[in-house]
């Protein structure tokens, strides 16, 4: 697997994980956060017995759990532990198959286990370990009662780790409350700073202008694997097409893509088979694509949190990357959102034709209420709580 020395976050929560205790981390994007709970998970579990589901690793989507159950597969391997991913946009069959042949591992969105718990497949009395996953993705995406329903399934004794990369205070209460007892707390690095191997620049263009300005950038030949993001499915499968038209090698990951066109798209990705991924923010958590060297922001995300989220795809597991915006004129409120958090202004780039020379200053009504979401979702927490 090329482990060679451990990440921060791996070694903060590789003793607290392998004594058997609850835990609640928090660290930025990128930082190795799944194999810092496989690792003693699957330790824990290659001592006991086999034939049954002993672990469970929710996760807020498909690629999420795919991409989870295919680690834990390359780290279980030449043992007797056995993985299984379970989402929906697939068939049920073979997914109904390995439940019931009791894999040890079990990678599941909420959703899809809950339907295969309906039918009798997933028997979750024998859970020692339950990890959630990109836990404040799943408060975002609206599981809290999907959790709650497979947390009545799970005895009550068992080991839980919540792994997230922001602390909202609606996740907090449910940790708390509902899922973990006496639980340590690891925070590594800054939840408002991307890692400094990251570098971010804007380029302030006029909407109408902006395809033309990526294409611009595309032709570079230091972009050589890019994550495209942009805010809905419709500009995403439009945006493909343009560039295909342009003879760029692209693809498109979105929610309305079947599950199959979606697995195409990201492995041609990994591949290098396609060298443009167009995504809406379906692909900004979670996901890790060795190699990425770009992320493009084709749309200013209006939270700064999810701005960190999708340029946390590069640079990741010490590599370098880039991370590039383009800002339109309705773009200011959301870009001064997100330098407040980041503490500095980003610095301009210009392109001759392309570019504008400065965005409006965003008026003051808009940025009172973002400051005001933004402190809402502040981490509360820090340590053990009493």
């Amino acid at each position: 697997m090329g482990f060679e020395i451990p990440t921060a976050v791996q070694r903060e929560v590789l003793p607290l994980a392998l004594a058997g205790g609850d835990l609640i981390a928090t660290a930025e994007t990128g930082s190795g956060k799944t194999a810092a709970f496989l690792l003693p998970l699957i330790e824990r579990l290659r001592r006991g017995p086999n034939g049954r589901t002993r672990a469970l690793i929710l996760s807020p989507t498909r690629e999420i759990a795919a991409q989870t159950a295919e680690q834990s597969v390359a780290l279980t391997r030449g043992t007797a532990l056995r993985t299984v991913a379970v989402y929906g946009g697939v068939s049920m069959g073979p997914q109904r198959q390995a439940l019931r042949a009791g894999c040890e591992i079990v990678a599941a969105t909420p959703g899809r286990l809950l339907d295969h718990h309906r039918r009798g497949d997933a028997r979750l009395d024998s859970v020692e370990v339950l990890v959630v996953d990109e836990a404040d993705r799943m408060m975002d995406m609206g599981f809290a009662p999907d959790l709650r329903r497979i947390l009545a399934l799970l005895p009550a004794e068992r080991q839980s780790m919540l792994f997230s990369a922001t602390m909202p205070i609606a996740l907090l209460e449910l940790a708390y409350e509902e899922v973990l007892r006496s639980p340590d707390h690891v925070e590594v690095g800054s939840q408002s700073v991307p890692p400094a191997a990251i570098s971010q620049s804007v380029y302030l263009v006029p909407s109408a202008l902006k395809t033309d300005l990526l294409l611009e950038l595309l032709g570079r030949d230091a972009m050589e694997s890019v994550l495209v993001f942009v805010r809905t499915r419709r500009r995403a499968d439009v945006l493909a097409r343009r560039l295909q038209r342009e003879r760029m090698n692209a693809a498109c990951i979105h929610g309305d893509r079947s599950q199959r066109e979606r697995e195409k798209a990201l492995e041609s990705f990994r591949r290098r088979s396609v060298r443009l991924l167009v995504a809406t923010d379906v692909a900004a958590r979670g996901l890790h694509v060795e190699g990425v060297t770009h992320v493009v922001n084709y749309d200013v995300p209006t939270m700064a949190a999810d701005y960190l989220n999708r340029i946390g795809r590069t640079a990741r597991a010490g590599a370098s990357g880039d991370a590039l915006t383009l800002a339109s004129r309705e773009d200011g409120p959301a870009l001064a959102s997100i330098e407040r958090t980041l503490g500095r202004q980003l610095p301009r780039v210009t392109v001759a034709g392309l570019t504008e020379p400065e965005l409006p200053r965003a008026s003051r009504a808009p940025a009172r209420r973002l400051s005001r979401f933004r402190r809402a979702r502040r981490p509360l927490v820090r340590g053990r709580r009493r």
